[in-house]
């Protein structure tokens, strides 16, 4: 199955986009779950600080690949099938492969988590 590169990254920036989007929302929940003085402990304070820095290094990474690709000419194109056939989430690979859209409803990462699911997350 081929594809064109520049569409194929664009898509995996969205992806990227949506990650930590969704990374981000974990600190407002954190902190709910923590009360009032959970960045007064040293260690709720290093958890906020790496949800941060992950959130960072998502939206760079999605950055510096959003500006390659508009530099690759669109006749460069890949082979998918192997990639795709890796991939052993239904949704993702939808998404990936062109289906769905992202950030919302039919998005392959679950944007609903629960109080529990995020606690246990963030603190093992």
């Amino acid at each position: 199955m081929e594809e064109a590169l520049p569409a194929i990254l664009l898509r995996i920036v969205s992806e990227l986009h949506d990650v930590a989007y969704l990374i981000e929302r974990v600190e407002p929940q954190l902190v709910d779950l923590g009360g009032p003085n959970v960045l007064d402990h040293p260690e709720s304070l290093k958890v906020m600080q790496g949800i941060d820095l992950a959130v960072q290094k998502t939206r760079g990474i999605a950055e510096f690949i959003d500006t390659i690709t508009g530099s690759i000419p669109a006749s460069l194109t890949v082979d998918v099938a192997t990639a795709l056939s890796l991939v052993k989430l239904a949704e993702m690979k939808k998404a990936l492969a062109g289906g769905a859209g992202h950030g919302g409803p039919g998005s392959w990462f679950p944007i609903h988590l629960s109080a529990a699911a995020l606690q246990a997350a963030a603190f093992g």
